[in-house]
């Protein structure tokens, strides 16, 4: 624990630049937040051709893509009619994966829940954990830990947003929510210890108990997590593209919550008990 500030540091820099890149760039909304259509064709032309084709039937096309065969075209809000007939426009043989609108208003409501449910679930798990360890300084410095795997994974998105495009939609809101009980589950493991090893050597000061229960759950907590990130990293090659980003998501928060639930959560406890230490002293 004695490295406490240059672990803080090396979170604070990853965390700046990621800070910096959504005040500067936000975020790409996917249309689950913006409204619109998605559709996703196997066919055989090029970007200029179905751009022009969308705007002969007066469809505004926001992006088109293409992944392997198949194409994924962004449009305005359309029905399955305009939809239809722009399909009959298309060149050779079409073939439909999938079509899908959300309307403005339904993209507005699933962006105030998806603020709610982080929320929610972080004021339960403060709450949770600070009467499992019967001492609000453990619930707080979980929360913090959770709030740095959460400003890492939003920071990678806005950056990967402007540089490849990446969108903002309902996986990624998934891979926010599964990532935060990742950590705290780390990080409840690693405060486990800490309880046990109190109990067990209640003359050591509490510096020392928290250094010898990170020592001693450090090779657990990466075991565990380095399993996960093989499978993520197989899913993310060989998975195919409508779940890469996701698996991305996943993947950089798990490598930020292992980082953050030891080096983070188990240090800021320790800073918390020496200001409160000195608080005291002055009574």
């Amino acid at each position: 624990m004695r490295y406490r500030w240059l672990y803080f540091g090396l979170s604070l820099a990853i965390i700046v630049p990621g800070l910096a890149a959504m005040g500067l760039w936000r975020f790409k909304p996917a249309i689950d937040f913006t409204g619109g259509s998605l559709a996703e064709v196997r066919i055989t032309a090029d970007e200029t051709t179905l751009r022009q084709l969308a705007q002969e039937q007066d469809i505004s096309v926001a992006s088109v893509q293409k992944t392997d065969d198949t194409w994924l075209l962004k449009m305005e809000s359309i029905d399955q009619q305009q939809w239809d007939n722009l399909k009959l426009k298309f060149p050779g043989q079409v073939e439909e994966l999938r079509f899908e609108t959300v309307g403005p208003t339904l993209g507005k409501e699933l962006l105030t829940k998806t603020i709610t449910a982080v929320a929610l679930a972080a004021g339960l798990i403060l709450i949770y954990i600070a009467y499992r360890f019967r001492s609000m300084k453990f619930g707080v410095c979980a929360v913090v830990a959770m709030l740095h795997d959460t400003l890492v994974l939003l920071g990678s998105f806005s950056i990967l947003g402007k540089v490849y495009g990446v969108e903002i939609d309902t996986l990624f809101v998934t891979a926010v929510l599964t990532i935060l009980s990742f950590s705290v589950h780390d990080t409840i493991v690693v405060y486990d210890r800490i309880r046990e090893m109190r109990k067990m050597y209640p003359k050591l000061s509490f510096e020392e108990t928290v250094d010898q229960a990170v020592t001693t759950t450090l090779s657990r907590s990466i075991n565990n997590s380095m399993t996960i990130i093989f499978m993520l990293l197989a899913l993310f090659l060989l998975g195919g593209a409508t779940i890469r980003w996701f698996v991305l998501a996943l993947l950089i928060g798990t490598i930020s919550g292992t980082y953050s639930s030891t080096f983070t959560a188990a240090p800021l406890l320790v800073v918390w008990e020496r200001l409160s230490s000195r608080m005291r002293d002055r009574r």
